[in-house]
């Protein structure tokens, strides 16, 4: 049985890591009730809660909400999906999952959740390339300096014709701002490439090698970033699909349309 739990669990997750630290009990009479899925009651205060945990780890906590783990709140922040104790001692990063009789990632669910957001959040600001029979579509989070991005774009022709559109979001591998605190090169090619105006030839050609001229206009380079990094990207290129589902890395085209066509028939 632990065998096939843990088998299981392997299926789930390419590898994760925990990591707890000690830090202030917040300390307010302004105290609310939760209620998470398991049924147990939590008594704190939310605000107190975040403003302490800002505090002491200085990232940007945007949602804190209730995890099916009685007395542990998932923390929506800028860098990702943290957890912490109800009581604010501890501050945990990894997966959470729930055994029964299947095992349950919550953490992907919830995961899955802010990726659908953010995807109908920027669905504006994407460079899009339709296919002319469209059966599926990717948002893809892509780099003009990544090799296999760079491999994926040639291809863009085949996966048109399997019925993909593809649909880039930015994110720069360099980061937005280098070292000195300015705007890094990365970015600052990839903001050209969105202020183009014909930015899916701008794209093109900047994958293929060519100059990227300095364009400076209002994109959400940054955001998009930031969204990639909340969700789970680490590198390019990272494929959401319609389902909100986390694919990292180079597909090449039939096996995408072969992953597509059996999360189809799967539901």
């Amino acid at each position: 049985m632990f065998k096939k739990i843990s088998l299981t669990i392997m299926v789930f997750c390419f590898g994760f890591s925990n990591l707890a630290f000690a830090v202030e009990k917040p300390t307010s009479a302004d105290s609310i009730a939760l209620v998470n899925s398991a049924g147990a009651n939590a008594d704190f205060n939310v605000e107190e809660l975040k403003a302490n945990l800002i505090a002491t780890l200085g990232m940007e906590i945007k949602e804190v909400r209730m995890s099916p783990m009685p007395n542990l709140v998932e923390l929506i922040t800028n860098q990702g999906l943290f957890y912490a104790s109800t009581d604010g001692k501890f501050f945990i990063q990894g997966k959470l999952y729930g055994l029964g009789s299947t095992v349950t990632n919550y953490s992907e669910e919830s995961l899955t959740k802010i990726r659908l957001d953010g995807m109908n959040q920027f669905s504006d600001a994407m460079i899009v390339y339709p296919a002319k029979n469209e059966k599926y579509v990717i948002t893809v989070f892509t780099d003009i300096t990544c090799g296999y991005c760079r491999k994926m774009h040639e291809q863009m022709d085949s996966y048109n014709d399997k019925g993909i559109t593809v649909r880039y979001l930015a994110y720069p591998r360099s980061g937005v701002k280098d070292s000195s605190g300015k705007y890094s090169q990365g970015f600052k090619d990839l903001r050209s490439i969105w202020c183009h105006e014909n930015p899916q030839e701008a794209l093109t050609k900047a994958k293929m090698g060519s100059n990227v001229a300095l364009r400076i206009c209002d994109k959400p380079i940054e955001d998009e970033f930031n969204f990639g990094r909340q969700v789970g990207v680490n590198g390019t290129p990272a494929v959401i699909l319609e389902n909100g589902m986390l694919l990292p890395g180079y597909r090449e085209p039939d096996a995408l349309l072969t992953i597509l066509e059996q999360m189809k028939v799967q539901g």
